[in-house]
């Protein structure tokens, strides 16, 4: 039983592959050729893509760092979600584009890892969705200068705990690129 029963489909998100989130981080030329090929293939099966785009101070909405990189490229019929706030559903539309579409089940790729991404699957789950974290998918920056970990063991981390996420009648999940599956999903089904 899921919390949102009248929602089979799935959606892709792509949080924030913007160049002030994303320019030097982690593996970034393998996240992007992910995210890509994900792109494609949602596309190719008729699954909507959701673009989600920060602004903020430093990423000045218009501005060089607030674009895209160049190789993801949204098409105007695919919705974009602008943002403030780290969780992509706080004081945005995402909730209702999602509803739109009969959406149950995200699948979350993007940046960083330990902020947007991180805030997007907590909310994304606390609303009830199935959330499946594509785990070579995401990327972050290096705050080991401040006390962190490194932006690997930051990913890794992240894929870790996400995968063992459960609650009664949705899941989340970690998976790699190459098994994600946009198939409509039953109720509380891992992907």
């Amino acid at each position: 039983m899921t919390t949102l029963p009248d929602r089979p489909n799935t959606a892709l998100l792509v949080i924030d592959m913007q160049h002030g989130a994303v320019d030097g981080s982690h593996g970034l030329a393998g996240v992007i050729a992910n995210i890509v090929a994900l792109v494609a293939r949602a596309r190719a099966e008729a699954v909507p893509v959701i673009w989600v785009q920060h602004s903020d101070d430093r990423m000045k909405y218009g501005s060089e760092s607030w674009q895209y990189v160049p190789e993801l490229v949204r098409q105007d019929a695919e919705p974009v979600v602008h943002k403030k706030y780290a969780d992509s559903f706080e004081a945005t539309d995402l909730e209702d584009v999602l509803a739109e579409r009969a959406v149950g089940h995200v699948l979350v790729t993007g940046a960083q890892t330990d902020m947007c991404v991180r805030s997007t699957l907590h909310g994304a789950f606390v609303r009830g969705y199935d959330v499946t974290l594509v785990g070579d998918a995401h990327t972050t920056e290096d705050l080991t200068a401040y006390g962190a970990p490194t932006p690997a063991e930051v990913v890794a981390h992240t894929n870790l705990y996400w995968k063992w996420q459960s609650a009664p009648g949705w899941r989340g999940d970690t998976v790699e690129t190459a098994k994600v599956s946009f198939a409509a999903r039953a109720a509380g089904q891992a992907s």
